[in-house]
This record gives structure tokens, C-alpha cells and sequence, in this order.
């Protein structure tokens, strides 16, 4: 399984036990991947439909332990993909299902449709239990999540700009930096900042979910900390043997040119220590000098003699 399967498996399992929470999760279920349809008795009927049987069997067990009414479920094999089924859950008692509408608030006083299903504004979110069941609702039907091994993606898919606005305002009631793109005809919110991600499981109460991301982010991080000590100092010892090979070279070409005798006391013996240890750094050098000098005093004097040897070569 996939770590967004994992998590909505995980969110499946929760059913809240406050009613107005799981009236929010059914709502944001309809709006998402739900529609309501005329018969020809001029009936109501309530149709949810999902390839994912996770969402199938959540949305069920909302309906009857909310409702308690009965619903027909339905499953239709792809004739093209074998191991792709479609899922619906249908409510076809018209009482059943005003019943299930005007507690979603998803049918207006005059008994019309919500435009797009939306629920921005309405009632059933206006508490903060209710727009994390609604955020969980959404991402059950029409979301999903990368696996964080790779990167961090969160998304929901919506159908409309204006369901889109409405989800990404609820997300970002909770502090969040929800944004939205156009993908062909959809509309999807998405997040793709680490430790907002996190924020975004811990909104939807997915727990379990959550621990394994902090987990591979910790992971990740320590990684990525040893990995730039690491190119740190492997620069710097490549500094360190460029600057110690082109030091050597230079006192080769004094020695060639005018000798080492030549040269002062003090430069004649670092230049004789730095031929005898090529490897040791600034600080190694100056130990071995009499009397001991300090990386300073070792770079200045390394140096003149590198300035020595650009004169000589210019003439």
C-alpha cells in the first residue's frame, strides 16, 4: 500500500462520536465526490460514487450511525482495468435523503441545490471539530498524498474554482498556506511545505500517519545535515591540498632559481618545513618552527614566498 492508502485507511477507522462532526465529514464527502438526481417517480436521490472501497465504507457507516437509514450498495467492474472497481452508495428513499441534505445543509429553504454542493460559510463548519472532520472528509473522497521517502505533496482535487476557495479557506482557518492550481479542468489544493503537511495530518487527526512523516523528515534532515558537513569538508581539505601543492611549487622554484640559502633565516625554515611535511596544515607547520609560530604568522610567510616566486617568474 501507498502512504496516502495508508492514511486514509487510517481516517477510515475514526468515526467521531459528536453527530455534528460526522454530519461535516458527510458533507464534504457529497460536495466532493457526491451528486443528487431526480427519478422519474420525481423522488430524490442521494449518489455517492468512489473507486476507492475505503471511502465507500466510510461513507456508509457515517450514513447509518448518523441516520440510521438504508442505503444499496453498488459495485461495477472496469471492463478495460480488471483490478479497477467503482464503488456507489446510493440512497434512494426520498425521505432518507432530504433527511441526510438538510442536516449537510446542502439543500437551501426553497429546496434547491447549493451551487457546486458548497458549504462555505454554513453552519455545519463553523466550529473547529467540524472543519476537521469536513478537511478529512474531502481529502477521503478526492485527496491524496505523496510519499514523503520522496517529497511532500498534500492535495485534494475539486471540481470547481469556487469548491476549491471554499476548502482552501477552511484549510487555512487552521493556519495553514493552502494553495490552489489549475490541472486541466480541476481545481487542486495543495500544500507542499513539510511541516505544514504535518500540521494538515494532525488537523485530520491521522496520528498514526503523522508519527511515520516526522519520522522520515527526521531522518531526512539528519541526513542532509551530515551530507553538507560532509561537502564542507571535503572542500576544505581540497582547499587546503590546492593552496599546500601550489606552496610547494613555488619553493621548487625559488629553490631552482636562487636557492633556499638565500633567503632569510625565518623563510628559509618554513620554506624547508613545508617541502619536508607537504600534508600538515598551517597549524602543524608553526608547531614544527623554532620558536612556534601561529597559523597567521605561517600564512604570511607562505606568502612572501609565493610572492618571491611570481617575481622571479615575471622575470
Amino acid at each position: 500500500m501507498s502512504f496516502s492508502s495508508d492514511v486514509k485507511e487510517e481516517l477510515s477507522r475514526q468515526v467521531s462520536s459528536a453527530r455534528h462532526c460526522r454530519i461535516a465529514e458527510i458533507a464534504a464527502i457529497i460536495s466532493m465526490c457526491g451528486s443528487i438526481t431526480v427519478s422519474v417517480s420525481n423522488s430524490l436521490w442521494l449518489r455517492m460514487q468512489t473507486e476507492n472501497i475505503v471511502v465507500a465504507r466510510k461513507y456508509f457507516t457515517l450514513l447509518k450511525k448518523t441516520f440510521n437509514i438504508s442505503t444499496e450498495v453498488f459495485i461495477r467492474q472496469n471492463a478495460y482495468l480488471k483490478k479497477s472497481r467503482t464503488y456507489t452508495v446510493l440512497v434512494k428513499n426520498h425521505e432518507d435523503s432530504l433527511r441526510v441534505l438538510k442536516a449537510t445543509k446542502l439543500l437551501k429553504q426553497d429546496m434547491s441545490q447549493e451551487k457546486d454542493l458548497l458549504l462555505l460559510d454554513n453552519l455545519v463548519i463553523q466550529n473547529a471539530c467540524c472543519r476537521r472532520a469536513f478537511i478529512r472528509g474531502a481529502f477521503l473522497a478526492s485527496g491524496s498524498i505523496s510519499d514523503p521517502q520522496k517529497f511532500y505533496h498534500f492535495e485534494i482535487v475539486c471540481i470547481s474554482r469556487h469548491k476549491a476557495e471554499q476548502l482552501r479557506a477552511v484549510i487555512n482557518s487552521f493556519e495553514m498556506d493552502a494553495k490552489i492550481i489549475q490541472r486541466k479542468k480541476y481545481y487542486v489544493v495543495y500544500i507542499k511545505e513539510g511541516a505544514q503537511i504535518v500540521d494538515i495530518l494532525n488537523v485530520m487527526e491521522a496520528h498514526v500517519a503523522l508519527m511515520k512523516l516526522e519520522n522520515v523528515r527526521i531522518l531526512k534532515e539528519m541526513r542532509n545535515s551530515v551530507n553538507r558537513k560532509v561537502n564542507c569538508e571535503t572542500a576544505n581539505i581540497q582547499k587546503t591540498v590546492s593552496a599546500a601543492v601550489k606552496q610547494i611549487e613555488d619553493i621548487q622554484y625559488i629553490q631552482s632559481m636562487l636557492g633556499l640559502e638565500s633567503l632569510s633565516e625565518g623563510m628559509e625554515e618554513m620554506a624547508r618545513i613545508r617541502l619536508e611535511y607537504p600534508e600538515a596544515t598551517l597549524r602543524e607547520l608553526g608547531m614544527l618552527l623554532t620558536p612556534q609560530v601561529g597559523k597567521s604568522g605561517v600564512n604570511h610567510r607562505l606568502r612572501k614566498l609565493s610572492t618571491l616566486a611570481e617575481e622571479l617568474r615575471k622575470k
